[in-house]
C-alpha cells in the first residue's frame, strides 16, 4: 500500500485512510500534494473568504474543551448589539466578500432565534441578497432551522467534534443537553430543511486515537457533508480537559495530523468546501497557508469588533485578537497569495458537492 496507488481510488476503506493518517516522510509529502492538487482540480484554485461575526460567548452547554463554557466564570460575557452585526456585515460588502459567518455560543431562547431571523434578513436586505450566510449557532429545533433558512441563510456548520460515541461522552457533560444522538439528529435536519450542511471534529484530543480519526472522516463521507470546518485541539486553561494536556501529543504533531486530515478529506470527498480553521494557526503562524495548501478552499477573516474578540477565546492563543477586521482581512489575504491560490471576491463559493445534488 502507497500513498499514489490510494489516490487512484474512488472508494476508500478504513484501512487506507488509517494509512493516510499514518503516513511520514515521502507518503506524508505526496498525501498533502495530493490534497493541493485535487483542491484545484475539482473546486479550482480559488480560495473564498467569509467574514466572521463572532456575535456572542453566551452559552448554554458546559462542554469540557469549551473556553465559552457555561461554568467558566473567568471569562467576560457579551452579545453584540444589532448594529455592530450590520457594521460587520457593511464592512464585508465593502471588501467584497462573498458570505459571512455568524457564530454564536449554544443558545435557543425565543428572544435570540427572533433577533438572528431579523438580522438575516435586514443583511439580505441591505446587501439586495448578494451576501451569502452561514450560521454557526448550535442545536435548534426543526422550526427555527426553517425561519433562519427562509430569511435567507442557506449554510450551517454544527461540527460532531467526536464522531465517536465513547469518545464524545468524555467530552462533554452525561446530561440530556449534551447528548451524541442529538447532536447526529440534528445534523439530518439541517440537511431536511435544505442547508448546504457542514460539520467537523477536533484533532489531538485527549484519549482520542488514530482509528477515530479515520472513523471521523468514514463519517463525513456517509452522511454526505458539504462542507467541513476542522482543526487542531488547542487547550484552554479554564476547562476540565485541561487536567490531561500532559498526555497530549505535541503542537507540531497535531498540526501534522490536521494538514493529512485535511488532505485525506479532500481526496474522499473532492468537491466539498474545507476550511482552514483558525486553529491552524493558533499553533504555527503558517498554518492556515499550509491548510490551504493540503487541500482547504475557505478562509475566515474574523471581522468581530475587536474589543470583544478577547472574550471570544474558545482555546488558548487564538490569533488576531488584537487586530481590528482591516488588519485580520490583510494578514488572510496574505496567506492566500502566499499558498498561491487565488482569493475569491465578490461570489458565494458554494459547495460544488450541494450543487451536484440538485
Amino acid at each position: 500500500m502507497n500513498i499514489r496507488s490510494i489516490i487512484s481510488n474512488d472508494n476508500y476503506s478504513r484501512e487506507e485512510i488509517l494509512y493516510c493518517l499514518n503516513s511520514q516522510g515521502d507518503d506524508e509529502l505526496a498525501l498533502l500534494e495530493a490534497g493541493g492538487r485535487i483542491r484545484k482540480q475539482f473546486v479550482s484554485n480559488k480560495v473564498y473568504l467569509r467574514g466572521l461575526i463572532e456575535y456572542s460567548n453566551i452559552c448554554a452547554k458546559n462542554c469540557f474543551y469549551c473556553g465559552i463554557r457555561r461554568e467558566n466564570k473567568t471569562v467576560g460575557r457579551y452579545c453584540l448589539s444589532d448594529e455592530n452585526v450590520l457594521d460587520a456585515a457593511r464592512f464585508a460588502m465593502a471588501k467584497n466578500y462573498g458570505s459571512i459567518v455568524i457564530q454564536s455560543g449554544e443558545l435557543s431562547s425565543p428572544d435570540f432565534v427572533k433577533r438572528i431571523e431579523q438580522l438575516i434578513r435586514e443583511i439580505k436586505r441591505m446587501s439586495d441578497g448578494n451576501l451569502g450566510i452561514t450560521l454557526s449557532l448550535g442545536e435548534q429545533t426543526e422550526e427555527t432551522y426553517q425561519k433562519w433558512y427562509d430569511a435567507g441563510a442557506h449554510r450551517y456548520l454544527l461540527r460532531i467534534e467526536a464522531s465517536n460515541p465513547t469518545l464524545y461522552k468524555k467530552l462533554h457533560p452525561d446530561d440530556p443537553l449534551h447528548s451524541y444522538e442529538t447532536r447526529v439528529n440534528v445534523l439530518q435536519t439541517i440537511k431536511k430543511v435544505g442547508y448546504q450542511t457542514g460539520t467537523g471534529v477536533m484533532i489531538g484530543l485527549p484519549f482520542q486515537t488514530m482509528e477515530d480519526l479515520a472513523d471521523d472522516l468514514c463519517f463525513m463521507r456517509d452522511i454526505d457533508i458539504d462542507m467541513c470546518g476542522m482543526g487542531p485541539y488547542v487547550e484552554h486553561k479554564e476547562t476540565p480537559l485541561f487536567q490531561y494536556r500532559d498526555q497530549l501529543m505535541s503542537q507540531n504533531d497535531r498540526l501534522s495530523l490536521t494538514l493529512k486530515m485535511i488532505a485525506t478529506l479532500r481526496i474522499m470527498m473532492k468537491n466539498i468546501n474545507i476550511a482552514s480553521t483558525t486553529a491552524l494557526q493558533a499553533i504555527n503562524k503558517e498554518g492556515r497557508a499550509q491548510g490551504i495548501l493540503a487541500g482547504a478552499n475557505i478562509l475566515m477573516p474574523n471581522i468581530t469588533p475587536g474589543k470583544f474578540r478577547d472574550s471570544y477565546l474558545l482555546y488558548e492563543n487564538k490569533p488576531s485578537t488584537n487586530e481590528e477586521a482591516e488588519d485580520s482581512t490583510s494578514s488572510l489575504e496574505a496567506i492566500i497569495l502566499h499558498a498561491g491560490a487565488e482569493i475569491g471576491y465578490g461570489v458565494w463559493g458554494d459547495s460544488l458537492h450541494y450543487k451536484s445534488k440538485l
